[in-house]
This record gives C-alpha cells, sequence and structure tokens, in this order.
C-alpha cells in the first residue's frame, strides 16, 4: 500500500532518521510503524540520527586529480581518533571517488549519489560518532592547462591551483605557497569592495587620531591598502619559496596564469564544543 507523508513524518519524529531512511523502513515493514522503527534501528540509522547534535569540526580535508578533473573535500568527524581510522580514510576516498565521476554541484547533491547512499549512516553506525561531507569542489583543466594539488599535515589543510600554461611542477608548487600564506583572493580586482571601504576608513581614522595632515592622508592610505592587497591577495603576496618575488611574477616568469585555486582548512570557520569524555563514554554504551 502507498506510503503517507504523514507516516513518514510521524516515523521521522520518532526515530530522527532521514525522511528517505524512513520511507524506505515503512515500504519494508507494509506500513507498520513499530516494524518500521525496528528496521531503522537494526540497520544502525536511529543510533545515526542521534549524534546530529554533536559537533564534528575534526576530520579531514582532501584532493584527488585524476585525469582533467581533480576533487578538494572536507569531510568532519567528531574526533581526532575517528579521522586517523581507516574506516574514515577509506570513507574520504570513496567520497573523492563519487564526485570525481559524477561532478555534484552540491554537498546535497554529492549525497544523494547512489555511490554514497548510506554511506554516511553506515559509517556512523559502525564508527559511533558524528560524520558529515561540510564542503566540495571540483576543477576542472583545459588544453595547455595544469592542476596543482597539495596537502599539509595529513589532511588539515588542502590546496588546488589550476593554471593556464606553466607545468603540474608549478601548479604544486603555488598550492603549497596558497596552503602556508592563505590567500583569501586571487588579485585586488577579486577583493570585495565592502571589505577595500572598511579599511580604507579605518585606515584614515587611525591616521586622524595620530593627528596627521589631510593631505598626506590619502597616500598613506594607498600605501596601507597596497600593504593590505599583499596580504590577502594571491597574485601579491611574496612566493614562500624565494620572497623576493610575488606569486603573480612567479607565473609570469614561466608564462602561465593562475586560472583558479581552492583552500580548505579543517574546520575553518566552525565552533569546537569541549566535552567531559567520560561522559561520551557513557552516553555511548547507552
Amino acid at each position: 500500500m502507498p506510503i503517507s507523508t504523514a507516516e513518514i513524518t510521524k516515523l521521522r519524529e520518532l526515530t530522527g532518521a532521514g525522511m528517505m531512511d524512513c520511507k524506505k523502513a515503512l515500504d519494508e515493514a507494509a506500513g507498520d510503524m513499530e516494524k518500521a522503527s525496528e528496521i531503522l534501528r537494526k540497520k544502525g540509522i536511529v543510533k545515526a540520527a542521534k549524534r546530529e547534535s554533536k559537533i564534528a569540526a575534526e576530520g579531514l580535508t582532501a584532493v584527488k586529480v585524476a585525469g582533467n578533473m581533480a576533487a578538494i573535500v572536507e569531510v568532519n568527524s567528531e574526533t581526532d581518533f575517528v579521522a586517523k581510522s581507516d574506516d574514515f580514510k577509506n570513507l574520504v576516498g570513496l567520497v573523492l571517488d563519487a564526485v570525481i565521476a559524477e561532478k555534484p554541484a552540491t554537498v546535497e547533491a554529492a549525497l544523494a549519489l547512489p555511490a554514497l547512499a548510506n554511506k554516511f549512516s553506515e559509517a556512523v553506525a559502525k564508527i559511533g560518532e558524528k560524520i558529515n561531507l561540510r564542503r566540495l569542489a571540483l576543477m576542472e583543466k583545459g588544453a595547455g592547462e595544469n592542476i596543482g594539488a597539495y596537502v599539509h599535515m595529513g589532511g588539515k589543510i588542502s590546496a588546488l591551483t589550476v593554471l593556464e600554461g606553466g607545468s603540474e611542477e608549478l601548479a604544486r608548487d603555488i598550492s603549497m605557497h596558497i596552503a602556508a600564506a592563505n590567500p583569501r583572493y586571487l588579485n585586488r580586482e577579486s577583493v570585495d569592495p565592502a571589505e577595500v571601504a572598511k579599511e580604507k576608513e579605518i585606515a584614515g581614522e587611525q591616521l586622524r587620531a595620530q593627528k596627521k595632515p589631510e593631505n598626506i592622508i590619502e597616500n598613506i592610505v594607498k600605501g596601507k591598502l597596497d600593504k593590505f592587497y599583499g596580504e590577502i591577495c594571491l597574485l601579491e603576496q611574496p612566493y614562500i619559496k624565494d620572497e623576493e618575488k610575488t606569486v603573480g611574477k612567479l607565473a609570469e616568469e614561466a608564462g602561465a596564469k593562475i586560472k583558479a585555486f581552492y583552500r580548505y582548512e579543517l574546520g575553518g570557520g566552525m565552533e569546537k564544543k569541549s566535552s567531559d569524555f567520560a561522559a561520551e563514554v557513557a552516553e555511548q554504551l547507552k
């Protein structure tokens, strides 16, 4: 018999499992709510749902280059211990393979892929921690382009760069620089105008507080902005292997142009919650 939306919603409220998992369980149980709930428990999906309130800020960032495609992902766990396990690393590898093969545009689209269906809830049930795919990005190189990847500290930071011209070695070196220097923009033209306006305002107020004459403030602010761009724009940053030249100059000398880049730092922008380890163990034993 057809399963109604109301029944699916009720089972979801009872178990905390996802809508599709609830529908499949109800279909399997021929609409029997108690049996469907038992099916979810046996599959470990209810256990997975109970982890939803946890903060997963550990894990790994990872990259993979395959042919003309490259992917960068961040998969989170609750503890560093789990992130170092083979089960977790295998899951990250599975995600990278699926993303490159199917080219999903969003995390939601990736999680809906047949290759990843139920993989996260199964991993949660096996490992006992909340695990989630936080973000992903894809790069595709065209003719005459090169992709370089770099992973730092075993997955704490990952970077990808695609160049027009140059070489894979140069693209990798620039990715290494990106991992270390954390540029936020490619060039000054791509910086948010509101951010530039705020920097100018702050610099001007600081100079006026120092009683600097108005006729020289404009030139000093320009110098401060140049320094600001040099800190946040990849092309204007001093290259980590040769600080006498900028990354832009490095690429120019090699006849290359930086087309795009990504940098993922594990847990960037996330709040980590301290917890009582004994309490966590007790909860796992429930």
